[in-house]
């Protein structure tokens, strides 16, 4: 079984399980004033297994599924070992959630949920390796550099609006900005292949 796969499994059952059960889904939510009074710093991964509702967790996990696997293998074949993988998903939760932690930690009525930060990560780093891989979204074929830029501005500006919409995308910025960087931090060869691909290999 992939370490994608586990992920998968792991927070689907988690997510099932508290949809009903709101005192359960706080327990396990990002809530920034209950991490700087209590020290619960649990909540910056356990936040990524709870989803407000089936749209919210499928649309996540599908897109794991379908770009998990491939930075899986390909983070296996340049490090020769899962655990780095396995890294990267952590920190991508714990990181796209540090700047939420600070903008809302004196609001005790902020919280949010949701594997959306990890999950921006992993398909920014897709796009680092194959930017011109063609990928469908909302079943409009477009190619995946193309998507990350439409999604970086689309988050900044809604993260720029403000929280009103009741999503994290702040979460979803910083999860993509990581996506980018952890990749070149531990193998710098993969700029140069990036920049390659983009100039050179369009389809």
């Amino acid at each position: 079984m992939t370490l994608s796969l586990a992920i998968i499994i792991i927070t689907c059952l988690i997510s099932i399980t508290t949809f009903n059960r709101p005192d359960k889904m706080d327990e396990l939510s990002m809530w920034p004033y209950m991490v700087k009074e209590k020290k619960q710093f649990y909540r910056f991964f356990t936040s990524g297994l709870v989803h407000a509702d089936y749209m919210h967790l499928g649309f996540n996990m599908l897109t794991l599924y379908f770009f998990g696997r491939y930075i899986e293998s390909a983070f296996l074949q340049l490090f020769d070992s899962k655990l780095y993988y396995l890294g990267f998903y952590l920190l991508a939760l714990v990181i796209s959630d540090i700047p939420t932690y600070f903008k809302y930690k004196n609001d005790y009525n902020y919280r949010t949920i949701g594997a959306s930060g990890a999950v921006s990560a992993v398909v920014f780093a897709f796009i680092l390796f194959n930017p011109w891989q063609r990928i469908g979204v909302f079943f409009i074929p477009m190619p995946a550099i193309v998507y990350g830029f439409i999604y970086l501005g689309y988050t900044i500006y809604m993260a720029r609006r403000g929280q009103g919409s009741g999503i994290n995308h702040d979460a979803h910025l910083w999860g993509a900005l990581f996506g980018i960087t952890f990749p070149l931090i531990f193998e710098p060869r993969i700029g140069p292949y990036f920049l390659d691909q983009l100039l050179h290999h369009y389809r």
